[in-house]
C-alpha cells in the first residue's frame, strides 16, 4: 500500500494498531486537538485538527457524525462541552466511513451516551468485526473496538431528529459502505444546504480486478464519482479537515462565516481529480499490467 503504513504503539503510549497516510506528521494532525466552532446553522465541527466530527443540534438531542481515533473520546467530548451543548444529549451516531482512524471512539460514545448508531448496510459487518473483515485494512490488521449498529441505511434514506432530517448517500469504493450526507439548515439570514462528503479516495495499488474481497470496486468508484457530481447543495466539508482546506478556509479568531465554506468549484475539481486516479487504476486492468 503505497499511500499507507502500519504503526504499532502510538499515540500516548497506548498500543494499538494506526494506518497513517505517507507523512508522519499526519498521526499527530490526526491526533491534535481543536478548537470546535460554528459551520452554519445548527453544524459544528467538533472534531481534531484534520479527522473531521460533526456535531448537528436538534430540539430533540444532538447527532454526531464520525469519532476519530480512540483516543479522539476526549476530545470530542471537550469540543462538544465548549460549545455549550451536552455530551450525553447525543442521541444518534452516524458515520461517512468504516475504517479506524473515522470510528475509533465510537463502541464507546455509544456506551457512554446510549445514542443509536445508524449506518450504511454494506459497512454493517465490518463495524461488527472490530474492522477484521474489511476488504483491504483488515489483512493488514488495521482494526478497532467493534461495534454494533442498531440500523442499517441503504441510498437516500433519512435520518430524523427533532427539526433536522439527514439523508444518507451511498458512495461506495473507498469502504463498501462509505457514504456521505445531506442536510438543510438555516441562520438568521438564510437557509442551506449542507453536503458532508466522502471523497472517493484510492487505497489500494494492486489493480481493482485483484480485490478478491471486493469484486464490485471498480463499478463503485465508477458509480459513486458520477453521483457525486450530480449533487447541489451550498456548503460543503469532508471526512478529513485536509480535503476541504479547513485551517485555510477558518482560523481559530475567526467569527461565524458559512460563506467560506461556500466554494463548490473546489469541491468538483477535487472530484475531476479523483476520477484521474480511478481511469488511471482502471487501464492497469485494461492494459494487463501496472503502469
Amino acid at each position: 500500500m503505497k499511500k499507507y503504513i502500519i504503526i504499532l504503539g502510538l499515540l500516548m503510549a497506548v498500543p494499538f494498531t494506526a494506518q497513517v497516510v505517507k507523512e508522519p506528521k499526519k498521526l499527530e494532525e490526526w491526533s491534535r486537538a481543536y478548537e470546535p466552532f460554528r459551520i452554519a446553522g445548527n453544524l459544528y465541527y467538533v472534531g481534531t485538527y484534520d479527522l473531521a466530527s460533526y456535531l448537528i443540534v436538534t430540539n430533540k438531542g444532538n447527532i454526531l457524525i464520525n469519532t476519530g481515533l480512540a483516543d479522539s473520546l476526549p476530545i470530542i467530548k471537550s469540543n462538544i462541552q465548549k460549545l455549550g451543548f451536552r455530551y450525553k444529549d447525543t442521541k444518534i451516531l452516524l458515520l461517512t466511513q468504516a475504517h479506524f482512524d473515522h470510528l475509533g471512539a465510537m463502541a464507546d460514545i455509544k456506551k457512554e451516551t446510549g445514542a443509536k448508531l445508524y449506518v450504511d448496510a454494506a459497512d454493517a459487518e465490518v463495524l461488527r468485526t472490530g474492522g477484521k473483515t474489511d476488504y483491504e485494512m483488515g489483512k493488514y490488521g488495521v482494526t478497532f473496538k467493534p461495534v454494533n449498529p442498531d440500523y442499517t441505511l441503504k441510498d437516500k434514506d433519512n435520518v430524523k431528529l427533532g427539526n433536522t432530517t439527514v439523508t444518507m448517500l451511498h458512495h461506495p469504493g473507498h469502504t463498501k459502505g462509505s457514504c456521505s450526507f445531506i442536510f438543510e439548515t438555516s441562520d438568521n439570514k438564510r437557509s442551506y444546504k449542507i453536503l458532508i462528503a466522502n471523497m472517493p479516495t484510492i487505497i489500494i495499488d494492486k489493480k481493482f480486478s485483484e480485490v478478491a474481497a471486493y469484486p464490485n470496486i471498480e463499478k463503485d468508484y465508477q458509480y459513486t464519482l458520477q453521483a457525486m457530481k450530480k449533487l447541489d447543495f451550498d456548503i460543503w466539508v469532508a471526512s478529513h479537515a485536509s480535503q476541504f482546506d479547513l485551517h485555510e478556509k477558518h482560523k481559530l479568531e475567526d467569527s461565524y462565516n458559512p460563506a467560506v465554506f461556500m466554494n463548490k468549484k473546489e469541491y468538483f475539481d477535487q472530484l475531476d481529480s479523483l476520477e484521474k486516479d480511478y481511469l488511471k487504476k482502471k487501464s492497469e486492468d485494461l492494459n494487463g499490467h501496472t503502469p
